[in-house]
């Protein structure tokens, strides 16, 4: 797969994953962008031997958008004090089933996984831990709404179950209750904007990455 980052410098890279695209490794053959991230940084400056490169975030395999690589364990351990300290800002685009009648809204719900499967639960379960985001809705279509999505917390498939609770699921979303089709082994959830300190300067960095299922739809 040849993908170009949408920005690098000498302490992280970013790209835009295509959905169906693995983030990291699974110890399976299916390809992921940290491989092909780390055969484009040995591509073009030539390295020899093995390339440091550590995802900062993940996004789900179905998923499409921003992933931030560290290239030094420096600012993979500074990238990461910031998203710990909540001093990161990300959004995301989604297209969901029906017509969303709240304008805008926050979300909290307490939530479990276990097995690759996210679940609603009770503030007084052990193992729950709290979820919250903000929705905004752009546009209303036939049959769905695309909303726009800003995180708070950063839970396991955390979009995708919140959304679903409240009867509006991820398009293609099989796994929480969708029955309209996107493409096979896509959802309809985009990471479109990430905000972050620069690892080594602290300037607020503000990175842009599109999607086509806008349109598509």
């Amino acid at each position: 797969m040849n993908l170009e980052p949408i920005y690098e410098d000498n302490h992280q890279i970013v790209f835009n994953k295509p959905s169906g695209l693995l983030t990291q490794p699974s110890g399976t053959e299916q390809d992921s962008l940290e491989a092909i991230a780390k055969h484009w940084i040995k591509e073009k400056y030539k390295k020899p031997g093995n390339v440091f490169l550590e995802a900062v975030h993940r996004i789900d395999k179905p998923v499409s958008g921003i992933v931030l690589f560290a290239r030094t364990s420096k600012a993979l351990t500074r990238l990461n004090e910031s998203i710990r300290d909540k001093k990161s800002k990300k959004t995301y685009l989604t297209l969901v089933e029906g017509i969303v009648k709240t304008d805008n809204a926050v979300l909290e719900h307490y939530l479990i996984h276990d097995d690759f499967h996210a679940s609603i639960s009770s503030p007084a379960d052990p193992q729950a831990k709290i979820a919250r985001l903000h929705y905004n809705v752009v546009k209303h279509y036939a049959t769905c709404t695309l909303l726009e999505i800003a995180l708070e917390t950063g839970r396991y498939h955390q979009i995708r179950v919140q959304l679903a609770a409240i009867g509006h699921p991820i398009l293609g979303d099989v796994k929480y209750g969708s029955t309209i089709p996107f493409a096979v082994g896509k959802i309809a959830l985009h990471h479109s904007q990430l905000v972050i300190p620069h690892p080594v300067t602290g300037a607020m960095q503000h990175f842009v990455a599109s999607t086509d299922f806008v349109e598509e739809n």
